[in-house]
């Protein structure tokens, strides 16, 4: 069974690639060594960055390992991949298909996409791929909704997603209740703050979302108003004033098991 891409992210993702990379949050710095311990990458280890994007997550890798393969299917992610990581090896591929040989990688990780893709396809292809007791990462930063203007931002996206797979609906998880191929180990919680503009960190940011940014010009424009008008109204920061964006990151740290 082959899958294909979701219509927000096809759309959103081709459309909005140069801005998901400008406006997108880094990860925290601890994840490096989450990447060393849990998923046990060392400097000759193979990783595969699957669902790469924008390669937001490579410089991460790159403090782990130099053997690094972004798989993406989205052409213009790939094209904003290259500008950034010219010496990165790219698979234009669908995570059901990835091209690489059987038990020939180390770690695969799934930085901000695995949700796109959260199906027994997938599953079966990542074991393929991965070595004897190799490792499955998934990543994720999401908003800190314990802050009154985070959460009232969060509740205006809630009714504009849709169907659109999200972290934060948990429907991810379901693909691993009935499956023997991966065992959960471990799950790190790191926290952070993303400083810029409000414009910057809030409303841009924001505008990079898949089904928001598959929406006309039109209707960005007025979001991101109602955006900028949510922050004004809980801080009295402006578009232009500095802010701090607080955020969460999950990182589950998955071993294949024998079949």
């Amino acid at each position: 069974m082959t899958h294909s891409l979701h219509p927000a992210a096809q759309k959103g993702f081709s459309s909005a690639a140069e801005l998901y990379q400008q406006v997108r949050p880094n990860y925290p710095q601890e994840v490096v060594e989450w990447l060393q311990n849990d998923l046990e990458l060392r400097p000759d280890s193979k990783a595969v960055d699957l669902g790469a994007g924008t390669g937001k997550f490579i410089p991460y890798l790159k403090q782990a390992t130099a053997n690094i393969i972004a798989v993406e299917p989205v052409t213009e992610m790939l094209e904003q991949l290259k500008i950034v990581h010219p010496d990165v090896q790219i698979l234009q591929a669908k995570s059901e298909q990835i091209p690489l040989k059987s038990e020939s990688i180390d770690a695969v990780v799934c930085a901000q996409s695995f949700h796109w893709f959260a199906n027994i396809e997938t599953l079966n292809e990542i074991h393929y791929i991965l070595k004897p007791n190799g490792h499955l990462g998934l990543i994720w930063n999401q908003r800190d909704e314990n802050i009154d203007w985070v959460k009232a931002l969060a509740d205006l996206l809630v009714t504009l997603e849709g169907d659109t797979p999200r972290f934060h609906s948990g429907l991810w998880k379901s693909v691993f209740e009935h499956q023997f191929l991966f065992q959960l180990e471990s799950v790190k919680v790191f926290s952070q703050i993303q400083t810029g503009t409000v414009e910057n960190v809030v409303s841009k940011r924001l505008l990079s979302t898949s089904f928001i940014a598959a929406m006309s010009e039109n209707e960005q424009l007025k979001l991101k108003q109602q955006f900028e008008q949510i922050v004004w109204a809980h801080t009295g920061q402006r578009p232009q004033d500095e802010i701090g964006f607080p955020y969460v990151t999950y990182a589950y740290n998955f071993r294949k098991l024998a079949i």
